[in-house]
């Protein structure tokens, strides 16, 4: 066993494992860091409007009711970020900067390279392959950058739209949580569990 000053000792896996504000462009999206940069008056309309949204309501539930619960909830993200704990991305609109979506990744065990991934998007961009999209790029992102060895995706049995995301990006399905999260509607759900590996090969091009 060597001393410490016969060579440079290693660098434990956790410091590697840190995730840095950086601004993806997929071209006619922007995916940006959520914090207090991000709080013009469009995008927080647009977290309003989010919270509001049925779909969202039940399957991903905003603390943003209103302009001031939108601030906390951005500075909330911001903290995530400074400690490197988790990664939240406004998808934005290249042409004007709307609000088109949201994806978060946060560590569940950083020592283990352990990480979950979740997403949503407002009414107006659905359809068009965005989750897809922008989940793919901060999954490749994660890999690539925060020496992220494994990521999860748990969506409830009922929620179709992600479990196809899920399947796009290359996440596979794993097994079945029972009443395993309470969603919008009080209720536990049953959850689909996906996960990717960092060595497993890149989805298919859709």
């Amino acid at each position: 066993m060597s001393s410490p000053a016969s060579g440079p000792v290693a660098q434990c896996p956790a410091d590697r494992r840190v995730f840095v504000r950086t601004t993806l462009d997929l071209g006619d999206v922007r995916l940006q860091p959520w914090g207090r940069s991000a709080a013009g008056p469009e995008v927080v309309d647009g977290l309003t409007a989010a919270a509001a949204d049925p779909e969202i309501a039940l399957w991903n539930p905003l603390l943003t009711a209103d302009r001031s619960a939108a601030l906390a909830w951005l500075e909330s993200r911001e903290g995530g970020w400074d400690r490197g704990a988790s990664a939240s991305f406004a998808a934005l609109a290249a042409t004007d900067g709307s609000l088109l979506g949201s994806v978060t990744l946060r560590w569940v065990d950083r020592t283990d390279g352990l990480a979950m991934i979740g997403y949503w998007t407002l009414p107006s961009a659905r359809g068009q392959g965005l989750a897809t999209r922008a989940t793919g790029a901060v999954t490749d992102w994660a890999f690539q950058t925060a020496d992220a060895r494994r990521i999860e995706i748990a969506h409830a049995v009922g929620n179709d739209a992600s479990c196809r995301v899920a399947e796009r990006c290359g996440y596979l399905p794993e097994g079945t949580l029972r009443e395993s999260h309470r969603f919008g509607d009080g209720k536990y759900h049953d959850e689909h569990l996906h996960a990717r590996l960092a060595t497993d090969p890149p989805p298919a091009a859709p």
